[in-house]
């Protein structure tokens, strides 16, 4: 049953993510002119500009969308694979050490037949970017709540790229009694700790994808001569309401019927 509600919420949100390829409105003007400012200038007259400026919004835009829903995807069903559950913070199952009354998210809970309770921070990666610095301090503060909540903090990172914050939050965790799994390290533990069918279901529907994708970057590392690998030639139409995207020699088309309700304004670092 937990590989049938883990295969349910996969195809749930694949089809909903074509949904918003379907429905994801085109930038406005008022939303993409400011940025003309970077690039006005003979190379581009307005006509051209105006259209590189909407593509590329509307990229990112999708772009977007599909992060935040590869978010929603990707903790419940590694926490339902190996026996946890994602925990909201009114749950306050973890409790910050600063205010007892104010819980933490957790996005996996599993308490052993011993009675130990563990607490998963589950992550794709950890990047370096400047911002972001108040949600950073919030995970290095996580397993010490952990630890004064009677919880055994344990970091999951797939990305095994090293960085100073990684190295730091790493530090964190261990300094406060609890376990870190990077790289393949984490794929081994959560394959581990799912158990042989739920395992299969990590490898086959999680670990492959991603590393079929991530392979391309192995191919071409060190050897800039083969970037083309990686960046195909690209080309996009609008006819009418048939939107094409052309990588190479594959091509994708996409019947559009835009949502106004999905523009909303861009996401800040707040």
């Amino acid at each position: 049953m937990t590989y049938l509600k883990c295969l349910t919420e996969l195809h749930k949100r694949r089809r909903k993510y074509g949904l918003i390829l379907q429905r994801q409105p085109l930038p406005t003007m008022v939303q993409v002119s400011p940025r003309a400012l970077m690039e006005y200038g003979p190379d581009f007259p307005p006509q051209a500009l105006a259209s590189w400026l909407t593509w590329r919004k509307f990229f990112y835009d999708l772009d977007n969308r599909s992060a935040q829903e590869t978010g929603y995807l990707f903790e419940p069903i590694l926490a339902a694979a190996i026996g946890g559950e994602p925990k909201s913070s009114r749950e306050r199952v973890v409790r910050r050490s600063g205010d007892n009354s104010r819980g933490r998210q957790v996005d996996c809970w599993k308490v052993l037949p011993d009675g130990i309770a563990l607490a998963y921070e589950l992550k794709l990666r950890v990047t370096i970017a400047a911002s972001g610095q108040g949600r950073f301090a919030e995970e290095l503060s996580f397993a010490k709540d952990c630890r004064s909540s009677g919880a055994k903090p344990v970091l999951i990172v797939l990305d095994p790229t090293e960085n100073n914050k990684l190295t730091e939050l790493r530090a964190a965790f261990r300094r406060h009694g609890g376990e870190t799994y990077i790289g393949d390290d984490a794929w081994g533990h959560l394959e581990d700790e799912a158990g042989p069918t739920m395992a299969a279901f990590i490898e086959r529907y999680v670990r492959r994808p991603v590393g079929e994708i991530s392979a391309f970057e192995a191919a071409i590392a060190n050897d800039p001569t083969r970037r083309g690998l990686m960046l195909l030639d690209l080309a996009a139409k609008l006819d009418g309401t048939e939107l094409s995207i052309t990588l190479g020699e594959h091509e994708r088309k996409i019947e559009r019927d835009e949502d106004p309700s999905l523009a909303g304004d861009e996401p800040t670092d707040d």
